[in-house]
């Protein structure tokens, strides 16, 4: 079995193919991305030597739109994790029904490694190195894994630099001073949680209040615990690099989020303005939390922390992915026949690039909306996108990442036919 994530994606695309055929010449397309960069980022070091780190860009397929998908700073960042994620942003974009494409980008570096003004430094040289290959109505970055508003504020200014005039819209996910939306910080766990709540009574959940168990305590799932927690949700376990806490009356994230942020430590507490009391919790591993008996497991961080070895220990009823591909095609395997529903990343996360897609047509526009605003509209598009996938389970009787597939599929099939195909040129002589 190859360790290839792109072949694993691949193959979620060729499963959904089985179900709901396209044309050829569309499904040709889609194996392969538009177009790949790769480039080397010399930094200048705080110490005064020069260090080279490696950068990627990829344009997957533009049929519906120029491409938009974020940055990643990581130490495991590769040219085939950096396909696969714009492979997916493909998808997620039309199953959501914006007018994008899938892209990504990322550099491979460990920025816990790097001080504020190196990490600056390296911010500015990728959108340097990169500058030639986007563009506001070719290929849109945004924040993704251990990058934020801060680093593509600095990107977006480098970006205004180099074409000798500001293009706010080269760049989502800003600050808002510099052009960003309101919303948008908290857009994909928002998003994650609309459509939690859409789907839950179809996934056989009711409605009643869920004990929820959060992989990933970063921004993402910071926002999904927050308002899952305010809705009446009761949060059991949530998670970060180093490990995971758990209560069985519930965790409060605002509070356990302040702690973090004080003392670089994850602890279950409660606060009241600035006092803030640690309160009786069990220390788990992330494995430990991902087997743990709750109503829904939301994976927030990385690719494949739900694989062959431990889905069939997983004990929640639905599964809601917040990060990019966490759940391996051997895991949906294992999944289905526990009867375990899993609500697909290119369906669960799509908030961000939705609210992405909101603040460049407010760059575009020159007009900006308020928060409720913003919080309403994504709330119609996730609903909508959510519903059409449920019923194309009703229709089809497979699993819901086939499902959104499939929603992604009619689309760009439309797309790819709108331009003319074999069947119409044929047709034609």
């Amino acid at each position: 079995m190859s360790n290839s994530i792109f072949e694993a994606a691949t193959a979620q695309l060729d499963k959904a193919l089985k179900h709901y055929q396209i044309d050829a010449e569309a499904a040709l397309r889609l194996r392969t991305p538009k177009s790949a960069l790769q480039v080397s980022v010399p930094v200048r070091m705080d110490d005064g030597s020069l260090r080279v780190f490696q950068g990627y860009r990829v344009r997957y397929n533009d049929l519906l739109g120029p491409t938009k998908g974020g940055i990643r700073f990581h130490p495991g960042v590769t040219i085939d994790e950096v396909t696969s994620l714009a492979f997916w942003m493909t998808f997620k974009c039309a199953v959501v029904g914006i007018p994008y494409g899938g892209g990504k980008g990322g550099v491979t570096v460990n920025p816990k490694e790097l001080s504020l003004l190196e990490i600056e430094r390296l911010s500015r040289g990728y959108m340097s190195a990169i500058a030639d290959f986007i563009g506001p109505s070719r290929d849109i970055p945004a924040p993704d894994v251990y990058t934020n508003s801060m680093i593509m504020g600095w990107m977006v200014d480098e970006y205004s630099n180099i074409k000798r005039e500001f293009v706010p819209s080269i760049i989502t996910g800003k600050p808002i001073a510099l052009g960003g939306s309101q919303g948008r910080e908290d857009a994909t766990g928002r998003g994650g949680f609309y459509v939690l709540e859409a789907a839950k009574e179809r996934l056989g959940l009711g409605s009643k209040p869920l004990t929820i168990a959060v992989q990933g305590f970063g921004n993402v799932g910071y926002f999904f615990a927050y308002l899952a927690a305010k809705a009446g949700h009761k949060v059991v376990a949530v998670s970060d690099s180093k490990g995971a806490i758990y209560s069985k009356e519930g965790l409060d994230p605002e509070s356990c989020r302040r702690v973090k942020q004080e003392q670089k430590e994850l602890k279950a507490a409660y606060c009241t303005g600035s006092v803030c009391e640690i309160v009786e919790h069990d220390k788990l591993t992330n494995e430990e939390l991902l087997e743990l008996e709750v109503d829904v497991l939301v994976p927030a961080a990385l690719e494949n922390v739900i694989n062959k070895d431990n889905a069939d220990k997983i004990k929640a009823k639905v599964i809601v992915e917040l990060a990019n591909g966490p759940t391996t095609p051997e895991a949906d395997e294992i999944l289905a026949k526990k009867g375990i529903p899993v609500v697909p990343d290119i369906l669960a996360n799509a908030g961000g690039v939705t609210v992405s897609y909101f603040e460049w047509v407010q760059n575009r526009n020159g007009y900006y909306w308020r928060e409720s605003k913003v919080h309403e509209r994504l709330k119609e598009i996730m609903d909508r996108a959510t519903l059409e996938v449920l019923d194309l389970r009703d229709q089809y009787e497979t699993d819901l990442r086939t499902c959104a597939y499939i929603s992604a599929l009619k689309r760009i099939d439309q797309a790819v036919q709108a331009k003319g195909t074999l069947r119409y040129f044929a047709a034609r002589r």
